[in-house]
């Protein structure tokens, strides 16, 4: 009987199409055409434009002694690869948060990480108040390991453990308590302007130790995901179907906590509070090729990486010659699509 059962649980677990493959694949060929575009955009968007022939120019037949040369490769390029990594990195974060607690809103502001990061860097800025920019980086990530730290703590003493729902009321009441401390400290010390810049989000001044950062991290924290997509496929589907099917549901959210706690801590390290990217991308990627994380991680990865890249060409393009917040453009998209969501999931309560 107990076979029986788990037969029939496997024949409802979604298995891509041989339609489904192709369509990602071509998907998947299609935005990284896309952000290669973009990226030639971005990197000869700025004060000066640059014709993307003199970008491949200086990328392909790089010459010291040209301005244009200098200004690409030490500013440009490592700011449009920021800006890439960066949005893979909340998107892929945001698809494994929706995953683990089967919450539709879910992003990965909902353990704490963005808001923790937020009161380590108030912190920071009252007590290191000569400290260079490093040591609010690393502040910046340590307190974004902390605020999930804790999270974690309040939802593993609860008696669901760590439990969805737990998960994410815990995340909400300490993100919550987070902000509110460091909008007094910031406040109190009189530094409300320095944090604001960083709650803003932005790019600018991002160099290619940056790019070096993020790279082996996203990189890692996309094997891990697809290491458990099977996994978080099926726990998307119910604990139920998971524990029927021989899966330790709490390994699997151990280890998606601390890939999102990697990926997304250095994200908002660098990149400051970026919104929404964690949560329209996976809802769009799972509309077009449906549920299956296997599938869904790489695509994420690639739209997020797309969205941010075009949210900052967008940021430098609203007030020329100045800089929009790049987190005020990726809301012009995320909160109506919150909005949408919220609407879906009151309705279908």
């Amino acid at each position: 009987m107990a076979l029986l059962s788990k037969s029939r649980i496997s024949r409802d677990v979604p298995v891509p199409s041989q339609s489904i493959k192709q369509k990602s694949i071509y998907l998947g060929l299609i935005g990284v055409i896309f952000i290669f575009l973009s990226l030639l955009v971005s990197i000869g968007l700025g004060a000066v434009w640059v014709h993307p022939s003199v970008v491949l120019d200086s990328i392909f037949s790089f010459e010291g002694d040209k301005i244009e040369h200098q200004l690409i490769h030490e500013v440009r390029i490592p700011r449009a690869l920021t800006a890439a990594l960066v949005g893979a990195a909340l998107a892929v974060a945001g698809t494994i948060m929706q995953g683990i607690t089967r919450n539709p809103l879910a992003d990965p502001s909902i353990i704490g990480i963005t808001h923790g990061a937020g009161l380590a860097i108030a912190l920071a800025l009252v007590f290191f108040t000569s400290g260079s920019y490093w040591i609010l980086l690393l502040w910046s990530f340590l307190g974004s390991a902390l605020g999930a730290f804790l999270v974690l703590l309040f939802a593993m003493i609860s008696k669901d453990r760590v439990s969805p729902v737990t998960l994410t009321l815990a995340g909400a009441a300490l993100s919550t308590l987070f902000s509110a401390l460091s909008t007094g400290i910031a406040l109190y010390f009189q530094v409300a302007q320095d944090l604001s810049f960083w709650l803003a989000g932005g790019l600018s001044g991002t160099k290619w130790i940056h790019v070096y950062l993020l790279l082996p991290t996203v990189f890692i924290g996309l094997l891990l995901s697809l290491w458990i997509s099977r996994s978080l496929t099926l726990l998307s589907m119910g604990e139920e179907v998971a524990i029927g099917l021989g899966h330790s549901t709490q390994k699997v959210r151990w280890i998606s906590l601390i890939t999102v706690v990697l990926l997304s801590g250095t994200a908002v390290s660098i990149a400051g509070a970026i919104g929404f990217i964690g949560l329209v991308i996976p809802h769009m990627i799972r509309l077009l090729v449906g549920s299956d994380y296997k599938v869904v991680l790489p695509l994420s990865a690639i739209g997020g990486a797309l969205l941010l890249v075009i949210a900052d060409i967008g940021a430098r393009m609203l007030n020329p010659p100045f800089e929009t917040p790049v987190s005020a453009v990726t809301a012009l998209v995320g909160v109506p699509f919150f909005l949408y969501l919220s609407r879906q999931k009151r309705g279908s309560m």
